[in-house]
């Protein structure tokens, strides 16, 4: 995240809806879907990021997307988020639906030269 990104929220009731709030949002602004959080039973999150006039267009978006679909509960918008925003978000709050792409070790362990 840049200095001068922003945060968006959308928090919606159902699944259906925040992918509905997600989809819309992506293609309303230029922003990226960090993640969707479960935040509680039936309540996700979906988190963009992006400059903060894409960021409050995509939350508008968002919004109006879950609500034809399900339900809206709330929205927010966070203009140039303070450093640890971004870890309290990954690290602390819920669980991630969608988690952000990070590279995957290797499954296979790595072996020395076989004993005889």
């Amino acid at each position: 995240m840049t200095a001068n990104d922003s945060l968006g929220f959308v928090e919606a009731y159902g699944m259906v809806a925040a992918i509905e709030a997600a989809d819309a949002m992506v293609k309303t602004a230029r922003v990226k879907v960090k993640t969707v959080l479960n935040a509680d039973a039936g309540l996700l999150s979906v988190i963009c990021e992006g400059d903060l006039a894409a960021c409050k267009a995509a939350v508008d978006a968002g919004k109006a997307a879950a609500d034809r679909v399900g339900k809206c509960l709330r929205t927010n918008l966070i203009p140039r988020p303070a450093g640890g925003i971004e870890t309290l978000i990954s690290k602390s709050i819920g669980s991630e639906i969608f988690p952000t792409k990070t590279k995957a070790k290797s499954p296979v362990a790595k072996k020395g030269p076989a004993k005889k």
